[in-house]
């Protein structure tokens, strides 16, 4: 009897969440465009026209720098490279890349969206995602290098996740508790995340690896977007807990 109802209550709960994306049909074709633009570019190493070795690296150098953000480039006047911050949202630079804003993109998406509705969310997302973008580039004009990835937009997912619902319990890894998962509020661990990439933010040296300032940009926007949007009076006190999530960055 035990284990039926075990059963039934893990029946309950993945039919539970496979209503919630059906809810958030956005949410899961960004997802599911995400992967192919990847899976279907050079960076994945699985398209062989690209070819390998020093061939594959000059291939993904090229691509990269035809549709992610060069931000020396950006303010000349290009209508093309006006369009990078567009693009670059959805092109990934590694796996680690896509499946870390996958992930953070699946656990906060689906709730944001249908709090939001199709059409408000999917601009938010852009629009958001965009604006980060040229936020960095503005902070390093002078830089040469290619920015690509979903992260600013994904970050502004998380700042209007935070103000719908900051009562959401998330779980989390943290690397100094070795890695226990611990479930608290969205309003501590979203913040504590943001402070952060901040923090990361300030120490980057010219042209980093992460992006952390699309980061903050990101998320700050989102916040703002979902308090102007929404209101106090719409504002949801209590949620559902969403699946669990690490501690990468998106």
């Amino acid at each position: 009897m035990i284990g039926n109802r075990y059963t039934v209550a893990a029946r309950t709960i993945r039919a539970a969440r496979a209503v919630r994306n059906m809810q958030a049909p956005v949410t899961c074709a960004l997802i599911v465009l995400c992967c192919l633009i990847f899976v279907a570019g050079p960076a994945a190493g699985l398209n062989p026209s690209y070819g390998t070795g020093d061939a594959l690296l000059l291939a993904q150098r090229a691509y990269f720098r035809r549709w992610g953000v060069i931000p020396a480039d950006l303010f000349t006047g290009s209508f093309r490279a006006a369009l990078t911050p567009a693009t670059a949202l959805f092109v990934h630079g590694s796996w680690v890349h896509l499946l870390g804003n996958m992930l953070f993109l699946y656990v906060f998406g689906a709730m944001t969206e249908e709090r939001m509705g199709r059409v408000r969310f999917t601009l938010f997302y852009v629009g958001c995602g965009y604006l980060a973008l040229v936020g960095y580039a503005v902070a390093n004009a002078a830089s040469g290098q290619s920015l690509v990835g979903a992260s600013g937009a994904i970050s502004a997912v998380l700042g209007a996740f935070l103000y719908l619902f900051p009562s959401a319990r998330v779980t989390s890894l943290f690397p100094f508790l070795f890695f226990l998962p611990l479930r608290f509020p969205a309003w501590v661990v979203l913040p504590f995340w943001a402070a952060l990439q901040w923090l990361a933010a300030g120490r980057a040296a010219e042209g980093p690896q992460v992006a952390y300032l699309a980061h903050v940009v990101g998320f700050a926007l989102g916040f703002a977007c979902a308090w102007a949007g929404f209101g106090r009076k719409t504002r949801v006190k209590a949620a559902p807990a969403p699946a669990p999530e690490g501690e990468n960055q998106p």
